[in-house]
């Protein structure tokens, strides 16, 4: 039994509905109810007492939802006092951005605020959207680079750094590379790559195609050079927000605009952390690479 099937249990009673509550997790409706099925098998004992589309909690579903709730929480607390403890020194600043981020601005910022603060230890780390939401919860990192997937908390700091065009990254061997665009129907028959590590795979590929509608299959990779490795296979095509500057291409691959419909696929990077734990270098930090990234999109249009 794992800690994760709680989530999906208690969020699924609380919603009372498994499509919301899969959306919640951003797990797929089909992943959630599977991992519900397993956790029943594992149990012995049936949990939910399903009619048609609704479903109501049997004895042992109502004990364990109010007992998955406090050990949740006792989760989350062992968790965030662990992390405060090992990170307890305050003359740092810990970033956290997403694997698949490939602009220059993040480099640049961390090299001039590097330069202003000298005395400020810098820590980084990449991680998936879900990874980076947990660390940012839990006092893993002081500040997050990352996609807009949830609505903004009042219980942070939310400042959206550009609202950018989404690209694929795509083999000059594949035959869809002569276009000038491409739509996610164009796409359909062929494999999209996600950054994401095995755990997260039912997570992430929901997102895409249940969020952002992409179809067809989803392929997946560890981190942005080995995604770029797939690309140039022709295994597949890797998705990437235009997020600052980007690295050129290598001659094989083409970097193509992607369109829902008849639009651009466009979607929000933003800064992230906690309002309780802001302090004057997490705001500089954040508006350094805000000014960064608005002074390479002034330069390109």
């Amino acid at each position: 039994m794992l800690l994760r099937q709680m989530k999906y249990f208690t969020a699924i009673v609380e919603c009372n509905s498994f499509t919301e509550a899969a959306e919640q997790c951003y797990i797929s409706q089909s992943a959630i109810s599977q991992q519900i099925q397993a956790l029943e098998k594992e149990l012995g004992v049936v949990l939910l007492r399903r009619e048609n589309r609704r479903f109501s909690l049997t004895p042992a579903g109502e004990y364990f939802y109010h007992q998955s709730k406090v050990l949740l929480d006792e989760a989350n607390e062992l968790r965030r006092e662990t992390i405060r403890i090992g990170q307890a020194d305050e003359s740092r600043l810990r970033i956290g951005y997403l694997k698949n981020y490939s602009g220059q601005e993040l480099h640049i910022a961390v090299a001039e605020f590097s330069k202003l603060y000298p005395e400020i230890s810098i820590n980084i780390v990449a991680g998936t959207h879900e990874e980076l939401y947990d660390l940012i919860r839990f006092g893993g990192v002081d500040v997050i680079l990352s996609d807009q997937r949830r609505a903004f908390s009042d219980d942070y700091e939310n400042k959206v750094l550009l609202e950018c065009d989404c690209f694929a990254e795509i083999s000059s061997n594949n035959h869809l590379s002569a276009k000038d665009h491409l739509t996610l129907t164009d796409l359909k028959r062929t494999p999209c790559i996600l950054i994401a590590p095995p755990e997260q795979h039912d997570e992430e590929a929901g997102y895409y195609r249940d969020t952002l509608g992409f179809g067809g299959n989803f392929l997946y990779a560890e981190n942005l050079e080995e995604g770029r490795l797939m690309a140039l296979g022709n295994r597949g095509f890797l998705p990437l927000e235009n997020v600052g500057t980007l690295p050129p291409v290598v001659p094989t691959i083409q970097r193509i605009p992607l369109y829902r419909g008849d639009k651009p696929l466009r979607r929000k990077i933003c800064a992230f952390w906690l309002k309780k734990c802001t302090n004057y270098y997490i705001e500089e930090f954040a508006e350094t690479l805000h000014h960064l990234i608005e002074q390479s999109r002034q330069e390109i249009d």
